[in-house]
């Protein structure tokens, strides 16, 4: 009885544990980001939400599809461009799933699927074009491969997001050529900006050239012209100084009297006479000079005809042998300029140069 007890109890906790087993296998737990597909008994029942989720076990069946944009990696190939340049090409694309529905039913495996429509899309496409235009118009490639896509697993439930291409890598020996005419490009642009540079910089330079010469000329004819109207007011003004000078001699002239002009005339001769010059010349008539020193001293003005030959002939002499000198000269000077001071008349000076004469 008690063994039977035991038996009793153990297949009781063994039924347990298998009803908790397959009730167990009826939790599922959905992620924010899937959905999930019901099917039970080989047929479709419906989504499952996000969360957590039973069903009845064993005859459930739940797809769990991820709705985040996936990405998917073109594997690289091998294609021949119009020109037949063999290039190897490989891209990266975005998709995402739609239609949970769709992407479960209508194909067995939509990522598969999906790469392997961009790896023959892509060959067709860079098949109609040339190798240059794959190396520079890649939007172009990327445009017309994500809408070739995109209408195409439109009916599987999947969005094609976006497609960018890889690399574009060209075989060896056209890689070779491509570097070649790239360097002969470059060494050819090279040498226009060389031969541009050099032109622009002649042009320059004879522009330089041109305006130094033209601002040379143009600085020497303003000197030349500041220079004649320099020398022009010189001259004006030296005139201007001369004419005044004569003015103001002409009005300072006008009072003197004989023997004023004697005093300054003998004056002139005092300082000639001084003078270490072995020549002296007389810018005025000597003998005028005697007459009127003569009629100074007291001599008389009229003289006999002969009288006046003897005395001519005598000056003569005198003019020729030896000249004044200076002692007699200054004191002529003295006298007459005690005279003028004095204010004595020529009669008086006349009456005292007899009184004393021996």
């Amino acid at each position: 009885m008690v063994l039977a007890e035991i038996l009793n109890n153990l297949i009781t906790i063994f039924l347990i544990l298998v009803i908790i087993f397959i009730m167990s296998r009826g939790v599922v737990i959905i992620q924010p980001y899937q959905q999930g597909l019901q099917i039970r008994l080989g047929k479709y029942i419906g989504r499952l939400n996000p969360g957590f989720r039973w069903v009845i076990p064993l005859i459930t069946t739940v797809e769990k599809l991820d709705l985040r944009t996936t990405v998917m990696d073109v594997p690289s190939q091998e294609v021949i461009t119009k020109d037949n340049s063999p290039t190897n090409v490989d891209a990266i694309v975005y998709t995402r799933v739609i239609d949970p529905e769709k992407a479960f039913f209508e194909v067995s495996n939509y990522r598969m699927a999906t790469v392997a429509l961009a790896q023959t899309s892509l060959r067709g496409i860079i098949g109609d074009m040339e190798l240059d235009e794959v190396l520079y118009n890649r939007e172009l490639i990327n445009t017309k491969l994500r809408d070739i896509l995109d209408r195409e697993t439109d009916q599987w439930g999947v969005k094609v997001e976006r497609v960018e291409i890889k690399e574009v890598d060209p075989v060896g020996a056209v890689k070779n050529a491509m570097t070649e005419q790239t360097a002969a490009e470059r060494e050819r642009r090279a040498a226009i900006l060389r031969a541009e540079g050099d032109k622009r910089s002649a042009i320059l330079r004879a522009e330089g050239n041109r305006q130094s010469i033209i601002l040379e000329a143009e600085g020497e004819r303003q000197s030349k012209i500041l220079r004649a109207e320099g020398e022009r007011l010189s001259r004006i003004l030296q005139a201007q100084g001369q004419a005044q000078g004569l003015r103001i001699l002409s009005l300072g002239s006008q009072p003197l009297d004989k023997k004023s002009i004697t005093v300054l005339s003998l004056d002139a001769l005092r300082q000639m006479a001084d003078g270490q010059a072995t020549k002296i010349i007389f810018p005025f008539e000597l003998t005028s000079l005697i007459k009127q020193s003569a009629r100074f001293l007291g001599a008389t003005e009229e003289m006999p005809e002969e009288e006046g030959v003897e005395a001519a002939g005598a000056l003569d002499e005198a003019i020729i042998g030896t000249i004044p000198k200076p002692e007699e000269v200054e004191r002529l000077l003295k006298q007459l300029a005690k005279e003028v001071e004095s204010g004595e008349t020529i009669e008086e000076l006349k009456t005292g140069a007899v009184g004393k004469a021996p």
